[in-house]
């Protein structure tokens, strides 16, 4: 077998694929064993009887657990092989510094790494897959969130070279205290040659040193500013965006620059000189290698483009297996039907060019594309083994800049982009002309993110509980269909739009999954059954309205979806109203799909009684609607909050709103929720001002001192709330909190810099994300993150990435 698959959406290749189906808390593999049979898999590891007579052609081997199984391959497979192995964990870097260490030795070695952070006890062994005869060097991360679970982890590793990039608070709760999470750790190294990690963290020095008395045979080797360090950092010296390091080891003394200034940067940093010495990297190489390092951009983003076009841009680095995930990510985007793939040499791969073509000349196979740029010497030489992929257009270039020359008069329109090169190909630049330009404040919107805060709330769903998530008001401001899509590769049940244009559109792009429509509109009613939209009914007028058009256009069964009034008084059917409805439904071509209400203060401790109060009103009126009909339906009535505060209400389906964004409004302690967006802009112009004279409209900002200003391209057309002005909001800018000053502008806010004495115009400052929340916008605004959110100009670019 050539592929190992655990999630069945990212079939590929059937013919090689061996399906292996693992238990989780909310899906269980084996539901998709059907489905993958009819696409083409012949081989099944499974854990559950299964009935070979439904798949005669199958191969099915039967286990008690899959995931076990998964990672008994993966250690058969990594004995196979003897290549030198660093096995690198920690709370943060690990990805940063395996990026590094594979740009600082892709010349030397013909290596194998972990695809972006593949750590975890599913990702390790798709890593290890990777592994072939051909590899000298292999760089794997190791994750664990809980004690117990690094054990299987080292046995599938079996690291030479151990990294301990650094230890955090990531996943304190699934450890007693910070020692026995380094412990946990540092079960990874047990049968390693050597260790490497920073001198300068306390805690860690001393677990070490502790574990080094039963590890004896493992070479320590301690990297940072202490005196007894192994490789001793003697200076260091920051200067606009840059740092000069000098480093001690055995008694010599090597400078070099990086080009950033990061402290998080530089330990990283510091870290991969502690692999290349030990690797005997020499001094003056390491020197120079080190001037060459590049920062990570780890990030696939998705943006729009020119003529109504996407653009993927995952240029940072070109190889096979990154070129695979590229390709998968590109094939999730349905918005449009034509795909084009803007491909460069794929460098230091280790194989002949011939055999390292043909491959990608197979993936293009598998993954059909209506267009092939190559850029490069290497590629451009192999056109020939592309003729038979069945790609309609095919062009090739020698480098980026003769390419450039001729793009103006290519046709790119109404198309999804993948931009897929090698750093050294200044793919960025190509980006630059295909990107739609339009603002320089932008919303990036991490989709890793949102995937993750939805396993959060799906971990304390029970297993039956279905979900529908709220992507109305553009997503909360987020986005359209990329949040829509995301969520349908999910596998959500339902999405919720506000009004019925915003549904079309999510169908235009491509969507498929039910989408339901809060707040329908008579004269939309047409479009909303075209679209095969499910609407919300609240109202007789609503009611009747539907049942006429549905009549007129002959159609049986039509899906809704009933709203009930339960103390929010603001839409839906009344207790009293129930009999007539039951009586209307009954005589009705409409087919129930659900019937829910609306918690009105589900957030607050202090209106639990009256939250208890809607779900039993709730319950009865459900009750009596359950016995008139005759099928069943959905019962929903909590919200991201109450399925944290109430995991009662849970009933058949909860909905999902802010929570999927980062927001917990229920502000509790068993989610770990991560900020969706991040707003940035940069600064237009810095000016000197002297005391007493006044900043923006009105004269509101008066200077009490000597200062420096700065005018940012934000304003209250952005969505940056005109409240925010004359010191009451604050911007992030160079790791601090610095004052508006004035009065907000349309279009420009003036930020009081005097106290960044590095600042200059082009900076980049955060409005909000991890460095400041929107939550803390929303105080000092006077209002709510969602008011925030939403009200995010359509005139800010939105960039995607994963």
């Amino acid at each position: 077998m050539e592929q190992l698959l655990t999630d069945s959406r990212r079939l590929v290749f059937p013919e090689t694929t061996l399906f292996i189906a693992l238990y989780g808390a909310r899906r269980n593999g084996h539901v998709f064993i059907a489905d993958l049979y009819l696409r083409g898999v012949r081989n099944f590891i499974v854990y559950q009887k299964t009935d070979f007579k439904d798949y005669p052609e199958a191969n099915i081997i039967l286990v008690e657990d899959g995931l076990r199984a998964l990672q008994q391959i993966a250690v058969f497979h990594r004995h196979q092989f003897d290549p030198v192995v660093v096995g690198i964990t920690g709370s943060n870097g690990k990805t940063v510094v395996k990026e590094w260490l594979n740009q600082l030795l892709e010349d030397r070695f013909q290596i194998v790494r972990s695809p972006r952070s593949y750590n975890s006890q599913i990702g390790v062994p798709l890593s290890i897959w990777q592994l072939n005869e051909h590899h000298q060097l292999a760089l794997f991360e190791a994750g664990i969130s809980k004690k117990g679970e690094m054990q299987s982890l080292e046995r599938m590793i079996m690291p030479t070279i151990g990294v301990f990039t650094n230890i955090g608070e990531a996943h304190n709760q699934g450890f007693e205290n910070i020692e026995s999470k380094i412990l946990e750790k540092l079960e990874l190294f047990n049968h390693s040659d050597v260790l490497i990690y920073p001198a300068d963290q306390k805690e860690l020095e001393k677990v070490i040193s502790a574990w080094h008395s039963l590890h004896s045979s493992t070479n320590l080797i301690s990297v940072g500013e202490k005196e007894d360090a192994v490789i001793r950092l003697e200076k260091i010296n920051k200067r606009n965006g840059k740092t000069t390091l000098s480093i001690v080891y055995e008694g010599r003394s090597v400078e070099f620059d990086l080009g950033f200034d990061s402290n998080m940067a530089i330990q990283n940093a510091l870290t991969c000189t502690g692999v290349l010495l030990y690797l005997k990297v020499p001094m003056r190489e390491l020197q120079e290698r080190m001037n060459r390092l590049n920062p990570v951009n780890m990030r696939m983003e998705l943006k729009t483009g020119i003529n109504h076009s996407s653009v993927i841009n995952d240029s940072y680095s070109a190889d096979i297996s990154s070129l695979k995930m590229a390709l998968d990510f590109l094939f999730q985007q349905k918005q449009h039907p034509k795909r084009t793939i803007i491909l460069s040499d794929i460098l230091e791969s280790g194989m002949k060019p011939y055999n390292l073509y043909k491959e990608v000349a197979g993936l293009l196979e598998k993954y059909p594309v209506d267009r092939l740029i190559g850029i490069g010497e290497e590629i451009t030489a192999s056109a020939n083994l592309f003729s038979d992929t069945g790609i309609n257009q095919r062009v090739f270039f020698i480098n980026t800049d003769s390419f450039l020359n001729v793009l103006p008069s290519l046709d790119f329109r109404d198309e999804t982009i993948l931009l897929k090169g090698a750093r050294v190909f200044g793919f960025e630049r190509i980006d630059q002309f295909l990107t739609l330009q339009v603002h320089e404040t932008l919303l990036e919107v991490n989709l890793e993110a949102m995937a993750h805060n939805l396993k959060q709330y799906q971990q304390i769903l029970q297993p039956s509980t279905k979900i529908m998530a709220m992507v109305k008001a553009f997503s909360y401001g987020t986005g359209g269909f990329e949040i829509a899509r995301l969520l349908e590769f999910s596998k959500v049940d339902y999405l919720a739009v506000a009004y019925v244009d915003e549904g079309v559109s999510l169908r235009k792009s491509g969507i498929r999954l039910p989408i339901v429509v809060m707040n329908t509109e008579e004269n939309a009613l047409a479009q909303l059954i075209e679209w095969q939209l499910e609407p919300v009914i609240f109202s007789f007028r609503g009611l009747d309205a539907l049942n006429k058009i549905i009549k007129q256009e002959a159609i049986g069964h039509f899906p809704v979806h009933i709203e009930l009034e339960t103390g929010m008084n603001r839409l839906g059917f009344s207790s009293a109203q129930i009999p007539e409805l039951l009586d209307q439904l009954k005589g009705s071509d409409l087919r129930v799909q659900s019937v829910f209400s609306h918690l009105a203060a589900s957030e607050e401790a202090q209106q639990d009684d009256f939250s208890r109060e809607q779900y039993e009103r709730y319950v009865s009126m459900i009750n009596r609607i359950s016995k008139s009909l005759a099928y069943p339906f959905l019962r929903h009535i909590s919200n991201s909050a109450a399925l944290v505060r109430n995991p009662e209400f849970q009933l058949d389906m909860v909905r999902i709103g802010i929570g999927l964004y980062g927001i917990d409004p229920a502000n509790s302690k068993l989610l770990d929720l991560k900020e969706v967006g991040t707003l940035k802009t940069t600064i237009a112009q810095i000016k000197e001002i002297s005391k007493g004279e006044t900043v923006g409209y009105n004269r509101r900002g008066v200077a009490d001192r000597s200062m420096k200003i700065g005018t940012i391209r934000l304003g209250y057309a952005d969505g940056y709330p005109r409240s925010l002005g004359n010191g009451i909001g604050k911007i992030f800018y160079k790791g601090r909190l610095v004052p508006t000053i004035g009065s907000i502008s349309m279009d420009m806010t003036m930020i009081d810099i005097s106290d960044i004495s590095d600042a200059k115009e082009g900076d980049e400052l955060i409005i909000f994300g991890n460095e400041l929340p929107v939550t803390n916008l929303a105080t000092w605004a006077g209002t709510i993150p969602y008011d925030i959110l939403a009200g995010i100009s359509q005139r800010v670019k939105r960039i995607y990435f994963e």
